[in-house]
């Protein structure tokens, strides 16, 4: 399974992923689920997938490709798109595609492959702006009320996150946060695992301004969940039940 978030911040944009890849108890792999298509000053687009790797692996290739055609136009790349809100509608167009294109191939079989993916991201002169897109193509967008999107294994990482995150929140507490949220969905779901990627988009930049790879063991987040784990355990010691 998988787990991935995004915030929608003042600041700019946090995004976490997860790397764990699940075809049974036996069979568990490492794959990355966090790309980046940059033109550095002009714009910034990070994808992060869950779902079937056929699927999401399908459509970031038809992705590029569409990027490194000749004859590739605003309608078919990503990076000639004018919007952010065009980019989420090419990705959205091009997942159902392979999606159906899938379940075509496995209706044999009498089964079906499904996909997720959040896109983050601005291009110089518009607004930074952060989208869920659903199998189906179809999409959502993160608001002043919602700043944070979520894909995948979401429920035992969003408590943190309803509590904590504002649209106002540094970029450092944003990191802090879902950080904290992954922990919390690593603790309590074997199909999401290490090594972790972590970037920051820094509002107007249109670059990646902050990048990191978790890996299992690492002291600095190891120690950020002990000391989760101490402040909550205090927390709850101090609530009282009342008479």
């Amino acid at each position: 399974m998988t787990y991935c978030v995004g915030l929608l911040l003042n600041e700019g944009i946090v995004c976490l992923s997860d790397t764990r890849t699940n075809a049974g108890l036996d069979n568990i792999s490492t794959y990355r689920k966090m790309f980046h298509f940059i033109e550095p000053g002009e714009r910034a687009i990070t994808i992060m997938t869950a779902g079937s790797l056929s699927v999401t692996q399908t459509t970031l290739a038809r992705l590029r490709e569409a990027i490194e055609d000749p004859e590739a136009t605003e309608d078919s790349s990503i990076m000639q798109a004018p919007t952010m809100l065009k980019v989420a509608s090419i990705i959205g167009n091009m997942l159902a595609k392979v999606r159906s294109e899938v379940d075509e191939k496995l209706s044999v079989m009498r089964q079906t492959a499904s996909a997720s993916m959040i896109v983050a991201g601005q291009r110089r002169g518009g607004a930074m702006r952060l989208f869920l897109i659903y199998p189906e193509g179809n999409f959502i967008e993160a608001t002043e009320d919602t700043p944070f999107l979520q894909i995948g294994e979401h429920k035992y990482g969003k408590p943190i996150l309803d509590r904590i995150v504002r649209p106002d929140t540094p970029l450092a507490d944003g990191e802090k946060a879902v950080l904290l949220s992954m922990d919390s969905t690593l603790r309590s779901n074997l199909s999401v695992g290490m090594p972790l990627d972590l970037c920051v988009l820094r509002r107007d930049e249109c670059n990646v301004t902050r990048q990191r790879r978790i890996d299992a063991g690492d002291p600095a987040f190891r120690a950020m969940s002990e000391a989760w784990s101490s402040a909550l355990r205090d927390g709850f010691t101090q609530i009282k039940l009342a008479e």
